[in-house]
């Protein structure tokens, strides 16, 4: 039977202040196993993009828990929280956020060997050829494609061999051939390596690849079709 990797309980959070606020996340209830391919769709404004930067461990929420791999992050530092995420998460943004100024091989190898990561220009060199890209480890992003670029950002996000991979639109920047690429990319790489996938899409194709696709609107979860119950359900 597949583990429980995250936990959502009564998930709360709103983000401004005053007549700016918005209560973006509301009460929410969310249980994903290990290696699951999860989908998260939802128009703009719905919340999806800051679920998942809650499930990161990059938002903190006002009330509630987020229990992760057994740890409850709700209840840590920033610095915990962040050393966490480093050992255990990788991400993947829409914007690449690659250092200009370093190579990919850089950039792949800085935050391990940040984190203290024994040959971490080793480990780099390897995830840069496995994901196509060991004829460019010298390149600077400005010249390399925006396809190459995400290569790198994905590199880099399974460099630490991380056991949740988050992506948020991670094709919104690319041409569809480029973007089916780089989907099919992320999905093979989940599925070689057993990771857990939390992909956040406006792309419903995309989302169709999961194993599982979660519907947010009014930062709640409107549809589930794992048949975990809502967390409207889960209080009536």
């Amino acid at each position: 039977m597949a583990k429980t990797i995250i936990e959502l309980k009564n998930a709360d959070l709103t983000l401004g202040n005053a007549a700016a606020s918005v209560h973006v996340l509301k009460g929410m209830n969310l249980t994903i196993l290990e290696g699951e391919a999860v989908g998260i769709v939802g128009p703009s404004g719905s919340g999806k993009s800051t679920l998942l930067m809650v499930l990161a461990g990059l938002e903190k929420l006002d009330s509630g828990e987020i229990i992760i791999r057994d740890t409850p992050l709700h209840k840590l530092s920033e610095d915990k929280v962040a050393d966490f995420r480093g050992r255990n998460i990788g991400i993947v943004f829409q914007s690449f956020h690659l250092i200009a100024n370093m190579t990919a091989l850089e950039n792949v190898a800085v935050p391990l060997e940040l984190a203290n990561v024994k040959d971490a220009f080793d480990i780099a060199r390897r995830e840069l050829q496995s994901v196509g890209l060991g004829e460019r480890l010298s390149h600077y992003p400005g010249q390399l494609s925006g396809g190459e670029q995400q290569r790198v950002a994905i590199a880099r996000a399974l460099a630490p061999s991380p056991t949740l991979l988050i992506a948020d639109e991670p094709t919104g920047n690319l041409d569809t051939d480029t973007g089916r690429q780089i989907a099919d990319l992320l999905f093979a790489k989940q599925a070689e390596r057993g990771t857990t996938l939390l992909l956040v899409t406006h792309d419903a194709s995309l989302a169709s690849r999961c194993s599982r696709q979660i519907h947010v609107r009014s930062g709640e979860i409107e549809a589930d079709n794992a048949g975990i119950r809502t967390n409207k359900a889960a209080i009536a």
